[in-house]
């Protein structure tokens, strides 16, 4: 006699798209789950109990209204307080950090940040593991995986950093298997992930921020040095036939402007980024601070009132619109984000920025793109932890069996 399936086991294989919307703040409710789901009542029911027991979810025992809603209670889906992380961790050109981040790229725990870099990466890699298992022993949270965004585009599938050349790193360096040589090291049994700095940004922003809701979303930033890009189409990152698309800060935008470290001139990674707008604005860069926290308060502190400052921010606003018009005739985005210094400057003078823009690209003149600021707070770090997470939002039950 053939027994039919329960409905939990008609609903395995929604749990990973289950735990997905409630992971990314889309399925408040459980009438909401069934909805986007497409299952029954009784179904997202199974399922929401299910990633209940698996410690990821919280099921509200009580339904209750939403505010403004219609028809009957639903029971509310939350991230379990207490639940699993990912070890999240950034090398930069002013330092790194390791964080702790669980579902929602909520931030559980933050290491002190270090403001120095050594050339060689195994020794950085080693230190940031370390502040991270210390946050982990201090939890007792348990670790689903690692993650870590470093300023260099990272080749897939070797997972080597070919051009961080605003490090002492030689190029090539392996960082991923050194990332999971150091995890072995500090007692961390649980994979890790690499990845460039601002294509984990921009996945981070897509999910949790900024991005929200964007079929194709265009995001430039600057780090501490240099710029860079990524593009997140129908919700998954834009990365190429080898993990190298989107090397934005290398498109030239001024052909007489600075060298630039790839042998070009003028190029957005020296035009735009947070020493070109000291230097314009004839601020020496002092020992106190990353040079993107100093730029960033020059523009905060002084640009209403300072003619040198507008006007090099001025400056560096219209080549960043110049390099943002050239992408939009090539990708047509339906919404850019901005991060670093480039938001900064953006919240100083929106109009400019957009008027750049328009005035140089086809699409610009023919429809609104919005153009906003990054919000999420070291989002390159929860970005690095969307890494580690994905195989649990692929397969929840694979990924913590045992």
């Amino acid at each position: 006699m053939t027994h039919p399936r329960t409905r939990l086991e008609r609903g395995r294989n929604v749990l990973g798209p289950a735990l997905e919307l409630v992971h990314t703040g889309r399925a408040p409710t459980r009438a909401v789950l069934t909805t986007e789901l497409g299952v029954t009542r009784a179904t997202a029911g199974a399922v929401a109990a299910e990633l209940q027991s698996l410690g990821l979810i919280t099921v509200d025992a009580r339904p209750g209204a939403v505010a403004g809603g219609q028809g009957r209670p639903s029971h509310r889906l939350a991230i379990a307080d207490e639940g699993p992380v990912a070890l999240a961790a950034q090398v930069h050109a002013d330092g790194f950090r390791a964080a702790l981040v669980g579902l929602g790229g909520r931030i559980v725990a933050t290491a002190p940040a270090c403001v120095a870099v050594a050339a060689d990466p195994a020794e950085v890699i080693g230190d940031v593991v370390r502040a991270g298992a210390r946050l982990l022993a201090e939890t007792g949270r348990r670790c689903v995986g690692a993650g870590l965004a470093v300023p260099s585009a990272v080749a897939e599938p070797d997972g080597t950093a070919l051009n961080p050349l605003h490090l002492d790193w030689p190029a090539g360096a392996p960082v991923r298997d050194i990332f999971n040589d150091c995890l072995a090291a500090a007692g961390i049994h649980a994979a890790g992930h690499c990845g460039n700095d601002v294509n984990l940004a921009a996945l981070a922003e897509h999910r949790h921020g900024a991005g929200r809701g964007a079929d194709h979303l265009l995001c430039v930033a600057t780090g501490h040095r240099g710029v860079g890009g990524a593009l997140v189409v129908d919700g998954r990152l834009h990365t190429g036939s080898a993990g190298l698309a989107l090397e934005v800060g290398h498109l030239t935008v001024d052909p007489q402007g600075r060298p630039c470290h790839c042998g070009s001139r003028g190029c957005l990674d020296v035009e735009t980024d947070p020493l070109a707008l000291l230097e314009a604005a004839g601020s020496r860069p002092g020992p106190q601070g990353s040079l993107l926290d100093q730029a960033r308060d020059l523009v905060t502190g002084r640009y209403p009132h300072d003619p040198a400052v507008r006007a090099a921010a001025g400056t560096v606003i219209d080549r960043l619109g110049l390099g943002l018009a050239a992408l939009v005739n090539i990708l047509n985005p339906d919404r850019i984000i901005l991060g670093g210094l480039h938001g900064t400057l953006l919240a100083a003078d929106p109009d400019r920025l957009g008027a750049v823009v328009g005035d140089h690209s086809l699409w610009g003149r023919s429809g609104d793109i919005p153009i906003t600021p990054c919000v999420l707070g070291h989002n390159s770090l929860v970005g690095a932890a969307e890494l580690a997470w994905q195989p649990v939002l692929d397969d929840p039950l694979a990924a913590l069996a045992g």
